[in-house]
């Protein structure tokens, strides 16, 4: 059974072909101008082994929080 989970940038992912969640990690973010952003932050998934199979997956605190959230089930927390 599948298990879709929607990403921060729009795209969805089967929940069941994850094999890895990473760290997640923050980054400043700037615009072009070099103005503050504020931070981001990044989680690497993985849905196999191979690099070819690796997403980063981008967004603010709480859109990378509620994306390990749903990854890891609602007991996880």
């Amino acid at each position: 059974m599948q298990r879709w989970i929607k990403l921060p940038d729009g795209r969805s992912i089967d929940a069941n072909r994850i094999a890895y969640v990473g760290k997640v990690e923050s980054y400043p973010r700037l615009d072009e101008e070099g103005n503050d952003l504020g931070a981001g932050y990044v989680v690497s998934i993985g849905t196999d082994l191979p690099r070819e199979q690796q997403l980063s997956i981008t967004g603010t605190h709480a859109e990378i929080m509620a994306l390990v959230q749903a990854l890891l089930g609602p007991d996880a927390g």
